[in-house]
């Protein structure tokens, strides 16, 4: 592979994502038990030959930052190259917070710039899919781009999510707009983008004299280079790729991987994902324990049911508890008679016996986080009284304690703070 840095945008606050994102920038948020859903796109990059990495962070980084480090469970932790950590800086005349994705580039072009690359990628820390970038940096030099975009298809109701583009028979973009209300075409792009180092630079530096610029690559840089002229082309990609924005997309997702073949492969020794892991011991399954269809990870132990679920580690499922269609986070417990059905339960979460989670069949709007499925959430470190009842598409918030709940039953599509428990 020709020269090549890449940049990861790992600074969005990702509100779709509800209370997932209450405490913790969208990439950091766990997935399939034991990832992060940064180690896609990080692993894509040692998959794929790149071992110079600049992550641009931003909104509650810590979480992102520990989990990082120095970069060594990618192989990252390099005297040459590696991984670095960019965040906004105050300085005496040139600092500011990101105000979007071609600023953070912009800002930290002296990363960029340091090893003279020939090609620049651009990813989204958020994503879900495992992609060889070579092709793609290929397919940008064989065409003599300025700027190509990876893109794929998807269905056309959900295409407003994303950047739509038409392109004639080479592949050459002639329209582009983002987040159209009323999409022309089911081609989206994938927030992924591979540049010349002077083209970029020229055109972080053109949107920086804009001063309507929203200083985002989707909506203003892609657009203005269409507009002037500029040889901008489209890499088809039909690998696994998902965009977990929303807490739908996020638990279906999950749920997708419990086939007893998901369309993403975990278990390709060819294509590893890699993360920091935790030394935790086996999972324990005891007598009487029923587990299928699920991925259960380390420090588990089950004494109750568990059916279609995903389980981090050290979560806890004491005996006559049922989990089904559920994610359950980081070291939660599930007591005693427990029932959570179609649920995302965050880290260190404590569900009271004899509750139940997913009561009912009322599927009430709860506009929080756009929920309409059905899906129920629980905040962090939040602790649900014995025999308490919570219904449809409600959102418990981060550290609520048994004393905050003053009734026994929430109803569906309710959200319950401190303040209205």
């Amino acid at each position: 592979m020709p020269r090549t840095v890449a940049m990861i945008l790992a600074g969005g606050e990702g509100k779709r994502l509800s209370i997932l994102t209450q405490k913790r920038a969208k990439p950091a948020a766990p997935f399939a038990g034991k990832y992060r859903i940064i180690d896609f796109t990080l692993s894509n990059c040692v998959n794929s030959g790149i071992y110079n990495v600049g992550i641009a962070t931003q909104y509650r980084p810590r979480s992102l930052h520990d989990h990082i480090r120095t970069g060594r469970p990618w192989d990252l932790d390099r005297a040459s190259g590696g991984v670095t950590l960019l965040q906004p800086y105050l300085g005496r005349s040139d600092s500011d917070w990101y105000q979007g994705t071609a600023d953070a580039v912009r800002q930290n072009f002296d990363f960029v710039r340091r090893t003279k690359p020939e090609v620049v990628l651009i990813l989204a820390g958020d994503h879900i899919y495992k992609m060889d970038y070579d092709p793609l940096v290929n397919f940008h030099r064989d065409h003599d781009a300025d700027c190509t975009v990876a893109v794929r298809r998807v269905p056309l109701e959900e295409a407003s999510r994303f950047g739509v583009m038409g392109v004639d028979k080479d592949f050459r973009i002639v329209e582009f707009e983002e987040k159209p209300e009323n999409p022309k075409s089911s081609l989206v792009s994938m927030g992924i983008y591979a540049f010349g180092l002077d083209v970029l630079d020229h055109a972080c530096t053109d949107d920086l004299r804009d001063t309507s610029s929203e200083r985002d690559f989707g909506h203003d840089i892609i657009p203005r280079m269409l507009a002037q002229g500029m040889r901008l082309f489209a890499y088809p990609y039909g690998g696994y790729w998902v965009d977990v924005g929303t807490i739908y997309a996020y638990w279906e997702a999950h749920m997708e991987l419990l086939s007893d073949e998901p369309a993403l492969d975990l278990l390709d020794r060819d294509w590893i994902i890699h993360t920091r892991s935790e030394e935790r011991p086996p999972v324990n399954i005891r007598t009487g324990a029923i587990v299928s269809h699920s991925l259960i990870t380390d420090g588990c132990v089950i004494e109750g049911s568990v059916e279609f679920s995903v389980l981090s580690p050290g979560v806890r499922v004491q005996r006559g508890a049922v989990v089904r269609h559920s994610i359950i986070l980081t070291d939660s417990v599930i007591q005693e008679g427990a029932v959570v059905d179609r649920c995302i339960v965050d880290k260190q979460a404590t569900v009271g016996r004899g509750a139940y989670l997913g009561w009912g069949r009322d599927y009430a709007i709860n506009p929080l986080g756009n929920l309409t499925t059905g899906i129920t959430l629980v905040g962090k470190n939040s602790k649900l009284p014995p025999g308490l009842r919570i219904g449809r598409n409600c959102v418990l918030v981060s550290d609520l304690k048994e004393e905050d709940f003053a009734s026994e039953t929430i109803p569906s599509g309710a959200t319950v703070s401190a303040m209205t428990a």
